[in-house]
């Protein structure tokens, strides 16, 4: 890591450190009306639907597993259509305060029990609304009349009150595709295997970390429940390193340039005519007046053409998603390409929602019709006054430290030598 460490959950605090300029409202006060309208509404037992479930990380391996459900489901769970329709940020925010969180404790383990359990029960019924391609229709009672008290997460979206589970009941059959179903069963496929297999069919990424959370997939004797947002960087990465082994095969990309955003969250990504390679910095723009802003706090990580074997601890799931949309357009090029991708997090993004976030954002910029460039120079000038212009920030420092552009220095390529 180089720089100044800065996450995106800075920008979450701004109210509390007098930084707060947002027009015409306020983060403090989005989520003081979300915990007032909940806390009003929120009962103890009712009938809703459940459209995930979320398995926490605290604990290990005793864990809080939930399902997330509402009494009536209105797109409170469907990252991609957020980002299809363009909902803002106070708007996602208030759909995800509606969930109530209904737990209950389960060990990693516990999904392959053979024993009648009340967690292994439970678990089942997870497995059902995980696999389901609609909410799940249930009957809940709960402990307690829920309170909302928000909690943020950088790679899951947050979600509304927890109370533990008294007792709960699907109470019409769910809807499940033939082919997950089929995955699902298939015992002897390890669960790298049924993801990817998955991902052909089209289902997304955020049904397939669904599935893998709730320990629906991989060897029978294997199988575990997996903490979400464990899961979800699990997909990203295991559909990002299968992408990687097809385009190493493919001719190098062209000097081009890529620039586009979601929700406060832009992304310049810049290709260079190389073998795979992949860097992200991402930055905490801000306030154009706070400190972050003038010392450019930063955080990074890198992988060469033979990959990482360490988590990218700096950026965490941030990385992973990023690289996944990258090498999307990659594969779609029939091309590869070393990738230098910077992110700049404004005080646009109040509130971390999740690191489905970064990929959409991500695949809004390398969705758009790229900039191209005769040279490594001109395409590095280009990245220094959009910055410039755009943020007003100086990037040079990230370029100047970038673990990607110092090995294009430093290998010399068999061209040279034609």
């Amino acid at each position: 890591m180089l720089g100044v460490p800065m996450q995106a959950s800075t920008v979450s605090l701004a109210c509390l450190t007098n930084r707060c300029n947002h027009k015409p409202f306020c983060p403090l006060q989005v989520k003081f009306a979300a915990n007032a309208r909940v806390n009003l509404l929120a009962k103890q037992d009712y009938f809703g639907e459940a459209p995930n479930v979320f398995v926490g990380k605290h604990g290990y391996p005793n864990l809080n597993v939930g399902f997330l459900n509402v009494e009536e489901y209105k797109d409170h769970d469907d990252p991609l259509l957020w980002s299809r329709n363009k909902f803002s940020i106070d708007r996602i925010f208030g759909l995800r305060s509606e969930l109530v969180n209904s737990s209950f404790k389960a060990q990693v383990n516990d999904v392959r029990s053979v024993t009648n359990s009340m967690a292994s029960k439970l678990l089942q019924m997870g497995r059902e609304v995980a696999l389901a391609e609609k909410p799940v229709e249930m009957e809940v009672h709960l402990s307690k009349k829920p309170h909302l008290s928000f909690s943020f997460e950088q790679n899951a979206a947050p979600h509304g009150p927890q109370a533990l589970l008294k007792s709960i009941a699907i109470t019409a059959n769910p809807k499940i595709s033939h082919q997950a179903e089929k995955i699902a069963d298939a015992t002897d496929l390890r669960a790298g295997e049924a993801l990817t297999t998955l991902a052909d069919k089209g289902f997304d990424e955020h049904y397939l970390s669904r599935l893998l959370s709730i320990g629906t997939l991989g060897v029978k004797t294997q199988r575990k429940i997996v903490p979400t947002r464990w899961s979800i960087t699990a997909v990203d990465d295991t559909l990002g390193k299968q992408a990687i082994s097809e385009i190493k095969d493919y001719p190098s990309t062209d000097y081009q340039a890529f620039f586009g955003s979601h929700l406060g969250n832009y992304y310049l990504v810049l290709m260079f005519p190389d073998i795979w390679s992949y860097e992200l910095f991402e930055t905490y723009i801000g306030d154009p007046n706070s400190v972050e802003h003038k010392h450019g706090g930063w955080s990074t990580d890198h992988e060469f053409f033979e990959g990482r074997k360490e988590y990218a601890d700096s950026t965490a799931g941030g990385y992973y998603a990023a690289r996944l949309a990258i090498l999307e357009r990659l594969k779609l090029m029939k091309r590869q390409a070393s990738a230098l991708c910077l992110r700049f997090i404004t005080n646009e993004y109040w509130a971390p929602l999740g690191v489905w976030v970064v990929r959409e954002a991500v695949r809004n910029a390398m969705g758009g019709k790229p900039m191209a460039f005769g040279s490594k120079d001109l395409m590095l000038e280009y990245a220094r006054q959009l910055v410039k212009k755009k943020f007003g920030y100086e990037v040079e420092s990230q370029l100047r430290e970038s673990m990607l552009l110092r090995e294009q220095k430093r290998q010399r390529k068999l061209s040279a030598y034609l």
